[in-house]
């Protein structure tokens, strides 16, 4: 299994900087204990609660590009406090990561607290994609209804003739857009999250969006 180990401190006292090394070096060892293949190793001074760390960036990209299937970490901690721990695990659970700790000696075991959050974040996202989805058929027969084609927004029309169009969340797309991910980002992403698409079709299917959404 290709993993990723993930090591944080809060601060640059000299204390917390060997505690860095103590992560690093035994978290080396349960993968090579498992004869997992490391293919990274992150290490970060920053605040549990901050979810703005560059290498929580580097971390995802890995998993939602299919590089890597597994997380090694000291603790639940070492990921993040508070909400930005429940938001973690949660897009974690969704690229179907698989989270070791040296505080479980294997695979993490999440509180029932927590556990029971993140079932009520799945469902409220559920419904939120449900209403959102409910929005665009609305705006689309509505637009339709006053002479919009979307076929005009087509490029390449003659040439994907009869090509099955391949659905994807687009309101996954512009909330990563919104957060400044390049088209080609969201494409690994989703691929990740088991969606076959290529940047052009995100980029596309986003413009069409777009095009709704100001006409509404």
């Amino acid at each position: 299994m290709r993993v990723i180990l993930y090591c944080r401190v809060s601060t640059e006292k000299e204390t917390q900087v060997s505690s860095l090394k103590r992560q690093r070096e035994e978290l080396y060892a349960m993968a090579a204990e498992h004869g997992m293949e490391v293919l990274d190793c992150i290490e970060e001074r920053a605040s549990g609660y901050e979810v703005e760390r560059e290498g929580l960036y580097r971390l995802l990209q890995y998993f939602s590009s299919e590089e890597a299937e597994g997380l090694l970490i000291q603790d639940e901690t070492r990921l993040g406090r508070g909400n930005t721990k429940i938001a973690l695990f949660h897009q974690l659970q969704k690229l179907g990561v698989k989270i070791y700790s040296l505080s479980h000696d294997g695979k993490l075991e999440i509180s029932e607290s927590d556990s029971m959050v993140l079932q009520i974040v799945g469902i409220v996202e559920e419904y939120q994609r449900k209403i959102h989805n409910m929005k665009i058929r609305r705006g689309m027969k509505k637009a339709v209804q006053n002479g919009y084609n979307p076929a005009n927004n087509l490029s390449n029309l003659e040439a994907a003739s009869g090509r099955e169009r391949i659905e994807f969340p687009i309101e996954e797309v512009v909330r990563l857009r919104r957060n400044k991910l390049t088209f080609k980002d969201i494409a690994a992403t989703l691929r990740g999250l088991g969606y076959d698409v290529s940047k052009a079709t995100v980029h596309r299917r986003y413009q069409e969006y777009e095009s709704l959404e100001n006409k509404e």
